[in-house]
């Protein structure tokens, strides 16, 4: 099978379109062919090895992981002996990043348990761009216990993430305003955005608003600027941004709210928690996908660089030549 490789950290000038062998699922997995996957920002930590932490875990001079990739939709084409939920040539997605990676290639392996049955309403890049970035905004949204009528800021919203928390914020009817870059106004007013601000030109924790939650993509404000901008009684939650400020949120975050009454916290995800719920407001129409660009998989390197350099509107998703969609 083809898939995209890496063997030593770098910029997504490493990765390689190789012939590999195809994978046998254990016991416990299912062999899926991929028709679509997307890039998540564990895909770009995995190919740089920054955190260094990441090294720790998945290599420490050089990648154990040869292919990265987290999200993917495909069908299934094969099941292990104890799989008991799935059979082949179900149409399936879910974020592999808990049991070993391994999208970006035209089959992986995965525990039935990572997976979802994917409704015929949504297309494979729409479920390939969900998984991640979808639980991340439910988990997120639910952490800052959002209400009707609350007055909300999501810091990178026009990101993967940051979509579906702007949508998932507008669904529970609060007010939303939408940090991000200027090229990403039209995306974010097309999803629900009250109001938009350019981060190059405007800085949200010093114009004098407050909000009631603050959910944050980017976390690259100090602490107090965070507390500044929050109502009494506020909340922010953190799911992406610099180690550094994860550990002082973690470190001071129980300080401020003892102080001020303002709750911070950081969300840790849990893969593939919520699904049921992120289908649902998908069916109902209160959140979509939102996709920049699909590039194949032979253009994998080109997808990573258009991802890194951050202008992304929404997800960037790669998509196999050759699968029957049908």
């Amino acid at each position: 099978m083809k898939a995209i490789i890496y063997t030593k950290y770098g910029e997504p000038d490493v990765l390689e379109l190789k012939e590999v062998e195809k994978p046998v699922p254990k016991d416990n997995e299912v062999l899926i062919k991929v028709y679509a996957a997307s890039i998540n920002d564990w895909d770009k930590g995995l190919l740089i090895g920054k955190p260094f932490i990441n090294r720790l875990f998945f290599g420490l001079f050089r990648p154990r992981q040869r292919i990265i990739g987290c999200d993917i939709a495909g069908r299934v084409t094969a099941v292990g002996a104890k799989v008991t939920h799935l059979k082949p040539g179900d149409a399936v997605f879910g974020d592999l990043s808990g049991c070993g990676f391994g999208g970006f290639a035209e089959y992986v392996c995965a525990r039935e348990n990572a997976l979802t049955l994917k409704p015929v309403s949504m297309t494979f890049e729409q479920a390939a761009a969900t998984p991640q970035a979808a639980c991340l905004a439910l988990q997120g949204v639910r952490k800052g216990n959002i209400q009707q009528g609350q007055k909300v800021l999501i810091n990178g919203a026009g990101g993967g993430a940051g979509s579906f928390t702007l949508q998932m914020a507008k669904s529970k009817g609060a007010t939303v305003t939408g940090v991000d870059s200027f090229e990403k106004f039209d995306v974010m007013r097309s999803i629900g955005a009250d109001h938009v601000i350019d981060f190059t030109q405007e800085d949200f924790t010093e114009n004098g608003e407050c909000y009631d939650v603050i959910l944050d993509q980017m976390a690259y404000h100090s602490i107090l600027d965070y507390k500044r901008a929050l109502s009494p009684k506020g909340s922010y939650v953190t799911f992406g941004g610099s180690m550094l400020l994860l550990f002082k949120v973690l470190l001071l975050g129980p300080f401020v709210s003892m102080l001020w009454g303002k709750k911070m916290g950081i969300l840790m995800l849990r893969q593939n928690k919520g699904m049921d719920s992120i289908l649902e407001l998908f069916e109902a129409g209160k959140i979509k996908p939102v996709i920049d660009r699909t590039f194949p998989l032979n253009e994998a390197a080109e997808a990573m660089q258009y991802f890194v350099e951050g202008h992304a509107k929404g997800k960037v998703v790669i998509t196999m030549e050759d699968n029957d969609k049908n």
